[in-house]
């Protein structure tokens, strides 16, 4: 294992959070706001200093093995986790070490999950670091690092490889070193259109920017302790939840569909499959808001049903309605819609919808074989035969999924979790949604949760960010080493 390569590009993914602490830090200057600055200027000054290092001790090289680029991927993940939490921890206020640390994973990984009771006692200088983390983490630390290395570089090609799941790369049709610059373009194009969006329909460039950051990143994390209902603006909210939508699709599809100025690109398995359930999601929210009488007319049952559904649905976390009022089944609906969430290739967390797709189709082939053996029926998608060796892969990765989910359940009830926040903590965390249910719920936070929890819950959030393997071979490569 060569530290050295690996210590190299990691310094990469610590620059780039450096310079928004730098950004957040003139801000805080700006604004004479004199509690936060030392803050900042510490911990720029330490990820400055840790990201630079290896560029002037360590040499360039090329070549990087398979151990070495997943070992890449999970060490600039954790570092920028410990650097990120800096900021927070030297601040003070209710962010001890274990929630500086939580607030950073919930940020980078895009979860949205918080413990803080009064976001906007913060100063705005930390508030914009904290949606900074969200930016950042949406692109991806590894993503950033692919855009330094030339593309010529074997390196490149491989970490692309680890880094971008295959599900995500079926549609780009084109060369992997190519679907790094699609997805950057695409992700920074929809934070400038979604800025000007709010900054039109009322928004501050404040909030503005903020909440960019947050839903391109479907992330979640806002400056107003009630969410996007603290603005009590329609325009708001639909500005929201269409940038929510857009930014759960599949980014390779949204290029093709802009540059060929064509709706072909949307004639997809997976988009039909996706948006459909986010209808009846919608639909079946909606009736029961009305019919309970949570809410009085259907028109904003629709609106507000719809935007909690596609909340949870995309992994954003975004709150206009206290969802702990709710009887158990939408809420409860809108938790699965979370498990299945958006396409791959866009900045959602969860299983994917794509999975959910072919192991639905899986399951009917099998029917299928099972009534009529001797007739040939396979798994299609888009019109194109998928092999069983792909199809057993993603059907492994959902059963691998739910054990992680049970695994961390069970330790979130030993440490102390009530049975409910523990299953809702943890697959609202895995999946990347953050907002549970109850006093996790949309309006709620994750403070009152035990320490030990808070801990099992950011674990959670990382391995959903990077879809488990990039942690579990490093994991392997540990215990191998041990053995040893």
């Amino acid at each position: 294992m060569n530290w050295k390569t690996i210590s190299r590009n990691v310094g990469y993914a610590l620059l780039v959070s450096a310079l928004f602490m730098l950004l957040a830090l003139l801000l805080a200057i700006i604004g004479k706001e004199d509690s936060v600055i030392a803050p900042l200027s510490i911990s720029f000054l330490l990820t400055f200093i840790f990201g630079i290092f290896p560029f002037i001790f360590v040499r360039k090289t090329a070549a990087i093995t398979m151990r070495e680029g997943y070992v890449i991927i999970v060490v600039s993940w954790l570092l920028s986790f410990v650097f990120g939490m800096l900021p927070y921890l030297l601040w003070g206020g209710p962010f001890t070490v274990i929630n500086a640390w939580f607030e950073s994973v919930s940020g980078y990984t895009t979860t949205g999950a918080s413990i803080l009771e009064d976001i906007e006692a913060l100063p705005k200088a930390l508030l914009f670091w904290r949606s900074s983390t969200h930016f950042i983490g949406g692109l991806g630390v590894v993503v950033f690092l692919l855009l330094v290395i030339p593309s010529s570089s074997p390196m490149r090609l491989r970490l692309t490889n680890m880094e971008l799941s295959s599900l995500s790369k079926d549609t780009y049709n084109v060369r992997a070193n190519q679907t790094v610059y699609i997805f950057t373009s695409v992700y920074l194009g929809m934070n400038v259109v979604a800025f000007i969006a709010y900054i039109i329909s009322g928004m501050s460039p404040f909030d503005a920017i903020n909440h960019a950051f947050s839903v391109c990143a479907t992330g979640g994390f806002s400056t107003r302790n009630l969410s996007i209902a603290s603005f009590h603006s329609l325009p708001i909210t639909l500005v929201t939840m269409f940038f929510m939508y857009v930014s759960s699709l599949h980014f390779g599809m949204l290029y093709v569909a802009v540059v060929t100025r064509s709706l072909k690109p949307l004639n997809n398995d997976v988009f039909k499959f996706y948006t459909g359930t986010l209808i009846v999601g919608t639909l079946i929210v909606a009736t029961v808001l009305k019919s309970e009488g949570i809410i009085e007319s259907w028109y904003w049952a629709l609106i507000d049903g719809g935007f909690q559904t596609l909340s949870y649905a995309s992994t954003t976390g975004f709150g206009i309605i206290d969802n702990s009022t709710w009887p158990i089944y939408p809420a409860l609906l809108i938790m699965i819609l979370g498990i299945q969430c958006g396409m791959a290739g866009s900045t959602t967390g969860g299983v994917k919808s794509d999975r959910i797709l072919l192991v639905v189709k899986d399951v009917i082939v099998h029917i299928k074989r099972s009534v009529n053996p001797s007739t040939v029926n396979e798994v299609r998608m888009n019109g194109k035969p998928v092999s069983d060796r792909d199809v057993e892969s993603h059907v492994l990765y959902v059963a691998m999924f739910f054990i992680v989910f049970v695994v961390s359940t069970l330790l979130c009830l030993a440490s102390g979790v009530d049975n409910g926040n523990a299953i809702m903590g943890t697959l609202c965390c895995l999946d990347n949604v953050g907002p549970a249910a109850g006093g996790i719920g949309t309006f709620g936070n994750y403070n009152a949760e035990p320490s030990l929890a808070k801990f099992f819950y950011s674990i959670d959030m990382f391995m959903g960010r990077v879809e488990l393997y990039p942690v579990l071979a490093v994991a392997s490569l540990i215990f191998a080493r041990k053995k040893r």
